[in-house]
């Protein structure tokens, strides 16, 4: 009980003490259309989560990026988004996050079937590493902030494997809910992952973005995005997965006026 009075008095000393600007927290709301049918009581508690969320991360830019308090403030509140009625607690594994300029370039070792190990070269927007960064590209990030791209957000989709990972690795798997059957998650998730893949083995045209069949964790990332960005479209093609996310992050996007 002690523990938990001294952090609730520490809260609240960081949001008096260290508020979000009005004018920051208005421009971002005015100009970033992932927030535009929030309620004002949820817009308020996203503020209060955003704010703390800074104090907590530790953000560094890279080739000569400077992470002003803007982009923070941009980068935090999209990522608190997605626990708005989780609770920050589902970031306590997440420190860092490293912002770049544009997109990066990423070398690694991989092996092909026949077991020889051969450099990739990827150019990403963003990455997650278990027990490490969130890595975002800022490029990217603003271009996507002005107007609605149906299932494109870097944010919500590296963050939303950071929640995957909470269960030791990203496989689409994210903790559950006490009040959801695991067996009715991977069922619902299998079924749709797989029909993505049929599509695409036809070379039918897809629902969603290709990228979402990749990998069960990619797919889970990707509707996620689609959950939050286009609801409706996500709804329409693949309901039970909605609902499935929606009892997750106990949030009904579809719900609100222009979704």
């Amino acid at each position: 009980m002690a523990f938990k009075w001294l952090r609730h008095l520490h809260t609240r000393y960081i949001l008096r003490r260290h508020p979000i600007s009005h004018e920051i927290w208005h421009r971002l709301m005015q100009d970033n259309a992932l927030f535009y049918d929030l309620t004002s009581v949820e817009k308020a508690h996203l503020r209060e989560l955003t704010t703390l969320f800074l104090h907590q991360k530790y953000f560094k830019g890279t080739q000569g990026l400077e992470v002003t308090l803007d982009i923070g403030v941009a980068i935090s509140a999209q990522a608190c988004l997605l626990v708005l009625n989780l609770g920050l607690d589902y970031y306590d594994e997440c420190v860092d996050i490293i912002v770049y300029p544009g997109a990066f370039k990423v070398v690694r070792q991989a092996p092909d079937e026949m077991g020889l190990v051969a450099h990739e070269d990827r150019v990403l927007a963003g990455e997650s590493w278990l027990q490490g960064p969130v890595i975002i590209s800022w490029d990217v990030s603003q271009a996507e902030m002005g107007e609605l791209i149906p299932g494109h957000n870097v944010v919500l989709h590296e963050f939303a494997h950071k929640l995957d990972m909470l269960n030791g690795r990203a496989n689409g798997m994210p903790p559950l809910h006490q009040n959801m059957v695991r067996e009715v998650w991977t069922e619902v998730f299998t079924e749709a992952f797989e029909h993505l893949q049929r599509r695409l083995e036809h070379q039918h045209h897809t629902e969603i973005s290709e990228y979402a069949a990749t990998s069960p964790a990619e797919f889970f990332a990707v509707t996620t995005e689609y959950f939050f960005t286009a609801p409706k479209k996500l709804h329409r093609h693949f309901p039970k997965v909605f609902t499935q996310l929606s009892l997750f992050y106990r949030q009904n996007p579809a719900k609100r006026k222009s979704a």
